[in-house]
Formats: structure tokens, C-alpha cells, sequence
């Protein structure tokens, strides 16, 4: 089994700011205010948070099982 990954870095879709944030390991992140426009990030429909819908990096029950497990139920 591969080592998760703790990192992601997180694009804003308002404004394109880019920032590498420690994603929670007990709790997906539903919401992320954007420090450049102040923007409210969601998780897009089909995603459980805001890493998997503009991070670089799934969050790590993602990681750790299948998309089609899904995480965070």
C-alpha cells in the first residue's frame, strides 16, 4: 500500500491563487475561503470536498480507498 499524502495544493477557480495546504485526515473539508478573493469554495457535484474538486493531491480517504468506495459516508 502507498503512503498517503498529507499536501495538496489548492487552485482557486474564481481567481486561479494557488496554495499549498495540510489536508485533515479525520474529516473531509467542505468549504475553503480563498485568501486572495475571498471566494467560498465548494466540492463539485460527484466530489466530497474541496481537495478532490481543486487539489492537486484526493484527500486521503480517497487516497487510501477507491473512488468508487467514495469517502467521508
Amino acid at each position: 500500500m502507498s503512503t498517503v499524502v498529507l499536501e495538496s495544493t489548492l487552485t482557486c477557480p474564481e481567481c486561479g491563487y494557488v496554495k499549498t495546504e495540510t489536508m485533515p485526515t479525520n474529516a473531509c473539508q467542505w468549504f475553503y475561503e480563498c485568501e486572495q478573493c475571498r471566494a467560498v469554495l465548494k466540492p463539485q457535484p460527484g466530489d466530497c470536498c474541496v481537495y478532490c474538486s481543486y487539489g492537486s493531491v484526493p484527500c486521503p480517504p480517497v487516497q487510501e480507498h477507491s473512488r468508487q468506495k467514495g469517502c467521508c459516508s
